[in-house]
């Protein structure tokens, strides 16, 4: 067993590809013994495709299922794992996120997925408003549950679209923009900087080899110019590794006029 991540009742297992059915079996006994609250072992059979970040899986024991339920940041989500992508291990990215928001602040998620970083974010924080922009209808119909599930109605708006149609039709402004983004050679920043305030601050998510983490910034920069904005670069960090010396990065950015 190469690696797992557990998703509420789900355990998702990328095996070694020597291992055969009954080792995968011994293996999946084991997580569920160690793990009580997983009723169901899935294992990976391929790597998130497409721009809508869909998964292969295959049931190897428990509860025959790809439906979870899952908590994190005092909220609780469910979706598909195989539709719908989801990343357990940016838990602490939205908590992160949540805790920067400021009160009354107007906040807009590109790449929303089911919710999570709207969601964690409307529950610990006092921003006012975030609207979820997400391409995926599996997605959106499981984040429109989960905003319900979270009492976050009035405060969580779900946008079903793609990013590069949605955004030119806004008529407001945000403080705050998060790019969840998948690992697309589009940046989407001409889709972002016009719609956010002075002084606002843009999260962009974006995926590179350690060595070439300079690129990110001079990409920043040739965006900002292209828009005709002036921005500031507060920090960039690891925000989890991808493949081997391959990380995903956040930049975090003030946009000045």
């Amino acid at each position: 067993m190469k690696g797992y991540d557990i998703l509420g009742n789900i355990a998702i297992v990328k095996f070694d590809r020597k291992d055969n059915i009954q080792k995968k079996i011994g293996e999946a006994k084991r997580l569920l013994k160690q793990h009580r609250n997983v009723l169901t072992v899935l294992e990976k059979s391929d790597r998130f495709k497409g721009r809508l970040r869909t998964l292969k899986t295959k049931h190897i024991l428990g509860i025959n299922t790809k439906e979870c339920l899952y908590k994190e940041n005092n909220c609780v989500f469910r979706f598909n794992v195989e539709t719908c992508y989801f990343s357990p291990r940016l838990s602490n990215e939205r908590a992160e996120i949540a805790s920067m928001c400021k009160k009354n602040e107007n906040v807009l998620v590109l790449f929303g997925g089911v919710g999570p970083f709207a969601i964690v974010i409307a529950k610990n924080s006092k921003a006012k408003k975030v609207v979820s922009v997400e391409l995926s209808r599996a997605c959106n119909k499981y984040a429109i549950e989960n905003v319900k599930r979270n009492k976050l109605q009035s405060r969580v708006e779900i946008v079903q679209g793609d990013v590069r149609k949605i955004c030119p039709n806004m008529k407001e402004k945000f403080d705050r923009i998060v790019m969840a983004r998948p690992n697309l050679k589009d940046s989407f920043l001409d889709c972002a900087l016009p719609l956010i305030t002075r002084n606002g601050i843009i999260h962009y998510y974006g995926f590179y080899e350690e060595i070439r983490v300079d690129e990110l910034r001079e990409l920043m920069e040739l965006e900002a110019k292209k828009a005709k904005k002036k921005i500031k670069i507060l920090k960039i960090k690891k925000a989890g590794d991808i493949g081997l010396r391959k990380y995903r990065y956040r930049v975090d950015l003030r946009v000045l006029n």
